[in-house]
This record gives structure tokens, sequence and C-alpha cells, in this order.
């Protein structure tokens, strides 16, 4: 780094004074009211919908559906519910790969006057910000101005440090100036809405150009690079703020809580010093050595343990007696958890009286080499300083991955009997109970994201497997009302000869509700009732797992009748899905295959704005499938459409 100090934030500022705040101009916006109106003017409300129409209405199906509950609101205000995507995803700044990006939400009232208001703040502080930005640049690679900044106080440009310490040198009538052409860049020309001002177009055509197109250009550059600056120019104030250099030099920042422990033992790649929990924020060194000391132990202690579970496992146990009195071998000590229940008072006591000896035979307070971990065994450390560090460090590797495996083992010998975890021994396992049963299908298998099962209770298994197989035959019959009429037609004659109803009379889903006769509803009702009490549905019945003896949905086979009850889980599944998608197709357009011109009620179908909302989301689609908002096809070689596109 250059030892002479750079440039100042005073100089950003008299940059600011020369040509910033008036550098750029902004392309004229084109809003959704506007695009509304031009296209309504070249196609009027009668014409016939478009293919754009068509295949961009299931785009916003599913939002329609969120916005049906406010259906009868009045046109009037209808106008104001404009999808905040459709009024801005076409406005400088919107750049692949992300696109139109508000994930805080600030467009989603719709308003043009807000989101102009925050496009002019937006290029304001982007501005600053690269002005900023290449204040703490330029000076590194420049150098300074020669001579002096204030004549007066006696103050050189080169006394002026780079950086947020130039605050400081700043008189105060460099202050006063740069105040003074803040105000006059605010309040020289008319920012009022819909001004020149307003859209950043200050008059300077330099970095702007009279070409619409070329000016477009050159403003969604300038977008990105001011809000590359504001990142960048906030990440050097940090720098700056915590290192006293915008570069960041690591070993400037002597203050930091995590300069006391990154060369510490256990600081190892590619982690490097991990403190997620943030034991070490306080910077206390005492504290430190203490957790470290607790380290130490616990991974000795832990890998002692973990060589316990497995040393027996490869060459066996002592010959003879643990204890001649108890007569207890060691060959009758299991391994394992299970061993606690075995050792003798006598042993317990050996081992806590190792356990005492280990922690006041020496001396481990603070500074002392127990402390640090080294009583004096050099088996485990070293008298070479290097080679002891080394040592340590991978005892303490060891340990760190010793305190992960016992505790793997404990779990493993706890549920199923076995360190090595055996699943078959863990037969109490609230999994184990159905992961077996019907509806268990590849590629999910066993799927429980709400733990229902968590009880492991096969009582409440069967009570809800009870109730998927009646939901889903209820949905399947519901899902075949619904199609079946639209391909076969409907029975002739009466539904009701007393009301003079014909089955041609009732309509297809849900608007058939108000047309079936009490008589019906009793009829139906009826049916489930006796579909409820006609058999013995209790615990353990053939009816309770869905059996009611139609041999044509189960069978006498028990692998035909599993083979069919799984399709059956998995079609009922299906169609619970299918009838609720129905459902709502149906409320909002009248009809189960959701079509959307009889939608009339939707707050996305604006009178006067119908095709332009279907426009702009079809103009999303394209410009995110071939890079242009007019969907030249030729550019999404990678459709699956484009055989039928190009019949």
């Amino acid at each position: 780094m250059a030892s002479a100090s750079r440039t100042t934030i005073a100089s950003a500022a008299a940059g600011v004074a020369l040509f910033g705040g008036a550098a750029f101009v902004s392309a004229p916006t084109t809003r959704t009211g506007n695009l509304r109106a031009s296209v309504s003017a070249a196609t009027p409300a009668s014409a016939p919908v478009s293919g754009l129409e068509a295949s961009t209405a299931m785009a916003v199906a599913g939002t329609a559906i969120a916005a049906f509950a406010s259906r009868k609101a009045s046109a009037a205000n209808r106008k104001h519910q404009l999808v905040a995507l459709t009024a801005f995803e076409n406005e400088l700044g919107v750049q692949a790969p992300v696109g139109f990006w508000d994930p805080a939400g600030f467009t989603a009232d719709g308003s043009t006057e807000n989101f102009a208001r925050r496009r002019q703040t937006e290029l304001k502080h982007g501005r600053i910000s690269m002005l900023a930005t290449m204040g703490y640049i330029t000076p590194e690679i420049t150098g300074k101005f020669p001579g002096y900044l204030s004549p007066s106080a006696g103050l050189k440009f080169a006394d002026v440090p780079n950086g947020l310490a130039a605050i400081s040198k700043v008189p105060a009538a460099g202050w006063g100036q740069i105040l003074a052409y803040m105000a006059f860049c605010e309040v020289s020309q008319d920012q009022s809405a819909g001004t020149p001002a307003a859209a950043g177009d200050f008059g300077f055509k330099v970095l702007t150009a009279s070409d619409p197109e070329a000016k477009k250009t050159k403003l969604a550059a300038e977008l990105a690079n001011g809000r590359l600056a504001m990142m960048a120019i906030i990440g050097m104030f940090f720098q700056d703020g915590l290192t006293g250099s915008a570069w960041g030099d690591w070993a400037n920042y002597t203050a930091s809580p995590l300069r006391a422990f990154e060369n510490e033992l256990g600081v190892q790649a590619p982690v490097g010093f991990w403190d997620p929990a943030g034991f070490t924020a306080d910077g206390s060194t005492e504290n430190f050595a203490r957790r470290r000391q607790t380290e130490l132990k616990h991974g000795r202690i832990s890998m002692l343990a973990t060589m316990g579970y497995i040393t027996p496992e490869i060459t066996g146990k002592f010959p003879g007696y643990l204890s001649p009195s108890a007569g207890l071998k060691f060959a009758d000590v299991p391994n394992g958890l299970a061993a606690i229940s075995k050792v003798p008072a006598a042993g317990w006591g050996q081992i806590l009286a190792y356990m005492a000896f280990c922690e006041v035979s020496q001396d481990q307070s603070a500074g002392t080499p127990a402390a640090a971990g080294d009583f004096g065994f050099k088996v485990l450390t070293a008298s070479d300083p290097e080679a002891k560090k080394t040592k340590l460090a991978a005892e303490l590797a060891n340990g760190r991955l010793a305190m992960m495996a016992i505790i793997g083992m404990f779990f493993q010998d706890g549920l199923t009997g076995s360190a090595w975890g055996d699943w078959a021994n863990y037969t109490a396992s609230p999994l184990r109970a159905f992961e077996n049963e019907l509806g268990v299908q590849a590629p999910v298998g066993f799927w429980d994201p709400a733990g229902f099962t968590a009880d492991g209770s096969t009582e409440n298994f069967a009570r809800r497997r009870q109730t998927e197989l009646k939901h889903g035959r209820i949905s399947m019959l519901a899902t075949m009302g619904y199609i079946t009429p639209e391909i076969t037609g409907k029975f002739p004659g009466y539904l009701s000869p007393s009301a003079g109803l014909k089955f041609a009379d009732v309509p297809n889903g849900l608007a058939a509700i108000s047309k079936v006769p009490a008589a019906g509803w009793g009829q139906i009702l009826a049916y489930m009732a006796f579909c409820e009490v006609s058999q013995d549905q209790s615990a353990g019945t053939p009816a309770a797992a869905g059996d009611f003896g139609f041999k044509v949905l189960t069978a006498s086979d028990p692998e035909a009748k599993k083979t069919k009850l799984a399709a059956e889980l998995a079609n009922g599944r299906l169609a619970m899905m299918a009838i609720i998608g129905m459902f709502f197709q149906d409320g909002l357009t009248g009809s189960a295959w959701g079509d959307w011109a009889n939608y009339t009620a939707s707050p996305l179908r604006l009178a006067n704005g119908r095709l332009a909302m279907m426009a702009i989301i079809g103009m999303f689609f394209q410009d995110g499938l071939t890079g242009s908002a007019w969907g030249d096809w030729a550019n999404y070689t990678a459709s699956p459409l484009r055989a039928a596109r190009e019949m």
C-alpha cells in the first residue's frame, strides 16, 4: 500500500461538485397504464382471444385463486390491484438472471408514483456510491492533488488520509461547500413527478445519449453499476472502520475478538477458526483456555470410550475374572451400554478414583502445562515444541471426531442393542410399525413430514388409514363425476319427475348443488350412513382396512389384493389433489376445466387492461425463455413445444 495517504472523502465530494448529481439521465419509462392504453387502442376490446392470452392465462390462474375472496370489489378499486410485476417488469434495472426482484415487496401496491420515487432515490444513491467508491480507489492509483486543500489552514491534499479518517481532517468550510452543493443539486431543477430530473435526466448528454436505445442501454448499465457501488462502498466502510484501510488488511484489526484465538491449536483447514455459537465473542483468553482444557478432557475420554467399543469386537476380551469374588469373568461383561449393569460396585469405585487422581494429581490452574493438556506423558506430547504442537493438534481433531462417534454409538446402542446399529434389532422404532404398510411407495418411501406417526400408535395409524381410504374413494368418485358427463353426456329422462327436473337440466360441477332437490340430498346422506353403519369398521376388522367384500376392487388372493389396494391408495391421493383443483377452478371460472374467459370477476381482468395484463405476463415468460420480450422463438432452442409451434 502506498505510504503517502490518499484522497479524501472531501475530494470524492468535490467530484460530486464537478459532475456527480448531473452527469446522468434516465430513459422514458413505459408504465402499465400507458401500455394498456396503447394496446387497447391497437386491439379492440371485442377482438378474439389471442394465442398469447390463451397461453399466458395458465400462468396467472394460480394468482387468481388468491384473489378469489375479493372478486366482488368494484371496478374502480380493481384498477389499483394490478400485479406489481406487470407494472414494473419492463422498467430499467430488470436484468438477467434475476429479472424483476423485489423480495421486500416494496412494489406490491402497484403504485407507479412510489416506484418512480424509489427509482429516483436509487439513482441518487447509486451515483453518490460510485463517486465515493472511486474516491477510495483513484488516489491509490494516481496519488493526490499537489498543493493545498486549505491554504489558510496550511492543509495540503497530501495531509488528508484516505477513507473514513479524512472526516476529521476536512475543515468546516469544506463541509459547508459539500452541503451547499448537495442543496444546489436538489433545488436547482424541478424534480417533481414526471419531470426529466425526476427520472435522473439533468441534461448532461456525456453519459447518456440523444438516441433513445443508446440512452436506455447506458442507463441500465448505470443502475447496475450503482447497485454494485452501493454494496462496495458499504463493504469499504466496514473494512475501513475495522482495519483502518478500505482494503481490509486483517493485520490492522488488532481489536478483533477472533484474533486472540485464530492461531490457537485446533484451527484447521478447511474451516479455520469456527465458533458458530459465539463462545469466544467476549475475547476472554481465560474463558477460552478453560473451554480448551475441557475440550481436551472430553476428547480424550471419548477416544478411550470409542476404543472401548471397538477393541473387544476385534481382539476379544481379557481372559480370566474381572471380579473373582463375584465370579464375574471379563467374557461375561457385554460390550457397550449393557456393561453398565454388570460392572461391580468396586469397579465403579476404581473408575471414579482414577478420574479423581487425574484431576488432583497435578496443578491445572491457568498457565500451567497441565492446563494446556500436558501431563508429562511424552508419548502423546514431545520435548520438541513443533512436534508437540503437531501431536496436540492431531489429538484435538481426533478427540472431536471421537466425541461425535461415541454419541452416535450411544444412540445406536441404546436403540438397537448394538453400537453398530443393526436396524433389525430396533423393533420398538415408531417408524418400523409403518414402513411396510400399504401406501409406502417409491421414490418417496414412508413419508410423514407432519409427524402424525411419531407416537408409534398403530391404532392411530389404522384410523388415519381408514379415513384416507374413504376420502380417496369419495374423491375418485367426485373426480369421475366431473369428467364422465363431459365425455358421455348425461342420463336421459328425469332426475325428479315430480319436480320436472331432467338430468340434462343439472349443470356439471358445483353449480349442481343448487339444482339437486331435497329428496336427492336425502338419498345421498342415507347412502353415506348405510356405508358407515352396515359393517363393523372397528379396529382389526376387514372393513377397517377398507375391505367391504367387493371383490372387484379387492381380491381373494392376498398378493393381488395388496397390489390393488396399493394402487387404490395412490389413485385416491391423486384424486384428492385433483378434486380440490377442480373445486377451485369451478368456483373461479364456472367450469372444472378452468376456462379463463368465464372468470369475469377476476381482479386481474381489469376491464380496459385485460389484453395488456395478459401481454405483459407473456412478455415476462418470453423474455425469460428467449432473452427478448418479443419472444424470438428461434432463441428458445430447448423448448419441448417447438415442434407444435412450428407446425
